[in-house]
């Protein structure tokens, strides 16, 4: 029998689909340091990850059964994908499944910074009952996001749909990457016909300088220090979910106390699962645990789409 760890786990849409084609899924997580025996002991074929289980040079050359790599989600910087490529091993991953749990979330941590609901979480249990009328003042300086410029720093899949969002919202929408010059975006709301919207691409330093709220959509390294923050509107309020160190965290701060960023909402961390813990408590982050994939509609329509590519490419 064909033997498949799901190391990150798997919802059951998926394992279905894949027993019923004739494959073992296993969902027992083992420990990183463990991984490379138990495929080797239990005959394992392919491996499925998130983004939790790192699969290097070392572990895939301890693993010579293995004939396929499998992402739960976009980004693949936790598996060495060239080099096992390199060893005739299949990488495949699911870029499409949770583009709109990210984006989603995205336009919730605006929301949140527009209208101060993370400050006001935090506080009013604190002090709502003594300060109640303090708080309503400090909360009372929101600002409604219809009208306003969304940046966007990255246009795949994920970008493309929080600009849809945002389009939706009523928002403007400025958009920088590098692989891309334009998008034509249709507006899933109930029009008929449905609208359709042509975006193009600007240079990094438009869409810093003229943008409200920018939020972040490229696959890692570290593209916002403070040189482009210097760049950027004062007051302007930045959004991270896309990965850790994208920008650093330490002229994030600066800018934040400085008052040229109004707000920050973050939900990757450099030094991820143990953030700073200046990040952590700072009273202008919206903070949330890397989840920006994790809902249920996202979690099944990964786990299907893993299924079938598994499936395509060992039966």
């Amino acid at each position: 029998m064909k033997k498949i760890l799901a190391n990150d786990g798997m919802e059951q849409e998926g394992i279905k689909l894949l027993e019923n084609a004739g494959f073992i899924v296993i969902t027992e997580n083992v420990p990183q340091t463990e991984l490379a025996d138990v495929i080797n002991e239990n005959e394992y074929i392919a491996l499925t990850v998130r983004s939790a289980t790192k699969v290097n040079k070392a572990l895939i050359d301890k693993c010579p059964g293995l004939r396929l790599i499998a992402r739960g989600g976009v980004g693949m910087d936790n598996i060495d994908v060239d080099y096992a490529k390199s060893k005739n091993i299949q990488v495949v991953n699911t870029p499409a499944a949770s583009s709109l749990s990210v984006a989603e979330l995205v336009i919730g941590h605006i929301f949140a910074m527009a209208r101060s609901l993370d400050y006001s979480n935090k506080k009013m249990p604190e002090n709502g009952q003594k300060e109640f009328a303090q708080l309503k003042k400090t909360c009372s300086k929101g600002i409604e996001v219809s009208g306003k410029t969304l940046g966007i720093i990255g246009f795949g899949r994920i970008g493309q749909t929080a600009a849809k969002l945002g389009l939706s919202l009523g928002m403007q929408i400025l958009a920088y990457d590098p692989f891309i010059s334009e998008a034509n975006l249709e507006l899933d709301i109930p029009v008929n016909p449905k609208v359709k919207v042509n975006i193009k691409t600007l240079s990094l330093d438009e869409v810093l300088l003229h943008s409200d709220f920018i939020s972040m959509h490229v696959p890692g390294g570290e593209l916002i220090t403070a040189k482009e923050i210097k760049k950027m509107k004062k007051g302007v309020m930045l959004v991270n979910a896309s990965r850790g160190g994208v920008i650093n965290e330490a002229d994030l701060i600066e800018g934040l106390n400085s008052g040229h960023i109004a707000h920050a909402a973050l939900d990757v961390f450099n030094g991820e699962p143990t953030p700073k813990k200046e990040i952590l408590t700072h009273p202008k982050i919206s903070l949330s645990p890397h989840i920006g994939g994790s809902t249920e509609e996202a979690q099944g329509r990964i786990a299907v789409e893993l299924a079938e590519k598994i499936i395509h490419f060992l039966q």
